[in-house]
């Protein structure tokens, strides 16, 4: 009995091709419902207690390392002295999680049906990750969770969509870059590993029309599909199994 209970507990980990590189906000659940509010919020609260600025410089210096780094803590490790590991804790803890999270429906189903690999590729915090996938109830899904402690090197933090950090990953992972294909809301990690040669789908459906956790729009009107997405979608259900994933620059003028 202890046998058969053991088996049904252990992940659900599929194997063989593709290798599905999901980011976890606005991704698999809809973060800018209360989420990224909070993030923001908390790290701009942590900047003015930790560096004695006002609320305005806390936010300019939030934005701005977001953009220039891809993660606000890249910014503030490199230009101040702050605690990075307090930092994340203390931005991305939330004893409301559950209350907070927005999901499609059936989210586990749509994910499980996916054939290959499954791997969480996020620029937030391990504990955070695995905190939302468990709500989710897909943590078991998922071979593995690259969060932003597993991103650092020996002389810096690293973070989406720095080139030598996900090569790194992915050997680590044995995932050759042409098997992969990231799913992301954020244009600007499609485009920069778009020119590794990673399949790239931008999925639209969570973004607002407001700022972005780093303070960017993530979604204007009429901007229509960017020439380094292979393929826009609105929700996971269009990730289902059957409908082919192909390169943009392998179709043929016309097309």
């Amino acid at each position: 009995m202890r046998t058969s209970t053991s088996r049904r507990r252990r992940p659900h980990i599929a194997g063989g091709k593709p290798v599905w590189l999901f980011d976890l906000d606005n991704t698999l659940h809809r973060a800018s419902h209360a989420i990224f509010p909070a993030i923001n919020h908390g790290m701009t609260q942590y900047i003015i207690d930790a560096l004695q600025v006002d609320i305005e410089e806390a936010n300019r210096l939030r934005t701005g390392y977001t953009q220039r780094y891809g993660a606000a803590l890249l910014g503030l490790t490199r230009h101040h002295a702050l605690d990075a590991h307090d930092f994340l804790k203390v931005a991305h803890t939330f004893p409301d999680l559950g209350s907070m999270i927005r999901h499609e429906r059936g989210v586990a189903r749509l994910v499980a049906a996916l054939p290959g690999r499954k791997i969480v590729l996020t620029n937030a915090p391990e504990t955070y990750a695995r905190a939302v996938l468990a709500e989710l109830r897909i943590e078991r899904l998922f071979e593995r969770v690259i969060a932003i402690e597993h991103m650092r090197d020996r002389r810096q933090w690293r973070a989406k969509p720095d080139h030598a950090m996900l090569r790194k990953a992915m050997r680590d992972a044995h995932v050759s870059l042409n098997d992969a294909i990231l799913v992301e809301d954020t244009r600007s990690h499609l485009k920069n590993y778009r020119r590794l040669g990673i399949r790239t789908v931008w999925i639209t459906g969570h973004l607002s029309r407001k700022p972005h956790a780093d303070g960017v729009p993530t979604r204007l009107p009429g901007t229509g599909r960017p020439h380094y997405v292979d393929r826009s979608i609105r929700s996971l259900k269009s990730l289902r199994p059957g409908v082919r994933l192909v390169r943009r620059t392998e179709r043929k003028p016309g097309q």
